[in-house]
């Protein structure tokens, strides 16, 4: 099995293959995320995709409570430091395209600003960096992308160039802070640029020809990275903010000599808290969940009126006087009410009601009239029925109660 790991590791091959009794594994220690572990555990957390995983080596990962699919990267022998022009390729897609690599072979290097001078960030390319991760592990008040022009000064080289072989430890005195992402650092025989126009290098090695500097983790969570606290795999979901909770710690009740005694009768100031809920985020996020390609759809309790009155045609006497008296009589039943009593074309009115999202709605129109009826809809099926035109109030509060 050792033979099988070290051959695999030549190859550049990403897993173990052809085992299937877990016990036979616990002597096996690879690197992962930058920390020693057993491999069986390993396999259960594993976060990298395995391109044309051979059939043996995804029936493991099944075996031992993986995801299929998915296998960890042992990693590699080093091979010979190789220069390669790259002639305009800045970006990861076009580095990896030219070249014939993937994304998660090449090391980017992304360079900051600080108070303290200037960090380097060393992130596997197929990764995205959480810049608050990288601001608290380099504990800074300050963290800004380097210009142009300094990120040249710092490499040597264009923006898009700049590795982490060769890179200075300072610059006009300021420091340059080294910090790696653990994935980046279990990586050989990597992809990473030159510190210099054009050109990358191919099989970089950490140690030999870049040091890495500290491990931190500074990756934006993606689906289907491990769980930090389990050894389930990460899922993404869609969600909304409509409010906050901030921790205000002891600023403000040292100020204001909000204290607290303890068991011991001495006094230590509170830790305050606050929170909010937004009244504009609550209805953007009713709007998000409760529309559709013509508008809102309201959900009755959020909608500004209970009750969309439209009345075709107005200027007809028949038309306008049913509207007005089905609309006071709705106002005298407290049901808010809507009036679009304007002149314009009905697929006007219909377009803006669809748009506005009234819950209700009743259509007052001649055609209908005639027969004695109105028309009756909900914004939400937009099925329409004809009721009765003295009854029209009364299914209107029926309808009401019910989407209550």
């Amino acid at each position: 099995m050792l033979d099988r790991i070290s051959e695999l590791r030549q190859q550049g091959e990403a897993a173990v293959a052809g085992v299937t009794d877990t016990a036979a594994l616990e002597d096996v220690r690879v690197r992962f995320l930058g920390r020693k572990a057993e491999l069986p555990n390993l396999l259960r957390g594993v976060a990298y995709t395995l391109r044309g995983a051979p059939a043996e080596v995804l029936a493991l990962v099944s075996v031992l409570g993986g995801t299929p699919g998915r296998v960890l990267v042992v990693g590699c022998e080093p091979a010979e430091l190789e220069e390669v022009e790259t002639p305009g390729m800045r970006t990861v897609e076009e580095v990896t395209e030219f070249l014939d690599v993937d994304s998660s072979r090449l090391v980017k290097t992304l360079l900051f600003e600080t108070e303290r001078g200037y960090a380097a960030a060393f992130l596997r390319g197929d990764r995205s960096l959480n810049e608050v991760k990288l601001k608290n592990a380099l504990d800074v008040n300050h963290l800004t992308l380097a210009s142009d022009q300094k990120v040249e000064n710092l490499s040597g080289a264009p923006v898009g160039f700049a590795g982490p072989v060769g890179l200075p430890d300072e610059v006009d005195g300021d420091p340059v802070e080294r910090i790696v992402d653990p994935t980046a650092r279990a990586l050989g025989n990597f992809v990473c640029g030159a510190n210099k126009a054009d050109a990358h290098y191919r099989s970089a090695n950490w140690g030999r020809d870049a040091e890495p500097g500290r491990e931190a983790d500074l990756l934006l969570a993606e689906a289907g990275d491990p769980c930090p606290r389990c050894d389930q795999i990460l899922e993404l979901f869609r969600g909304i903010e409509v409010g906050h909770i901030f921790k205000l710690g002891d600023k403000y009740s040292k100020a204001m000599g909000c204290n607290y005694a303890d068991e011991t009768g001495q006094e230590h100031p509170m830790i305050m808290g606050c929170y909010g809920l937004g009244i504009g985020r609550t209805v953007a996020a009713a709007i998000e969940q409760n529309h559709d390609d013509d508008g809102i759809i309201w959900p009755l309790p959020l909608a500004p009126f209970e009750v969309l009155l439209v009345a075709l045609n107005p200027n007809d006497s028949e038309v306008g006087q049913a509207a007005e008296s089905l609309y006071r009589e709705l106002q005298e039943a407290d049901v808010e009410v809507l009036y679009d009593d304007r002149d314009e074309r009905p697929g006007v009115k219909f377009n803006d009601a669809d748009l506005v999202g009234v819950p209700v709605r009743i259509v007052v129109a001649k055609r209908s009239l005639k027969e004695g009826k109105v028309e009756l809809s909900l914004r939400r099926d937009k099925e329409r029925q004809q009721v009765p035109q003295g009854e029209a109030a009364t299914r209107v509060q029926q309808l009401l109660e019910r989407l209550r």
